[in-house]
């Protein structure tokens, strides 16, 4: 029985650690100090994809949250 509980804890710190670092680069992308370059749409383009993982991360937290 302890190896499931810790089994969840586990699991809970690396799902939270994923969530962390995707808002980490997400927000990072967004502020400046992480940028793609300039062939690959450079700053703004990295902006964009910043929002789209800090939305979509924040979604999967949500919906996490939700199923439990």
């Amino acid at each position: 029985m302890a190896s499931k509980q810790n089994a969840k804890i586990l699991n809970f710190i690396a799902w939270l650690t994923g969530v962390l670092v995707s808002l980490s680069v997400g927000f990072a992308m967004i502020n400046g100090p992480l940028t793609l370059p300039s062939w690959l749409g450079g700053a703004t383009l990295a902006m964009i994809v910043g929002w789209v993982v800090v939305i979509t991360t924040l979604l999967s937290v949500v919906l996490a949250v939700i199923k439990n």
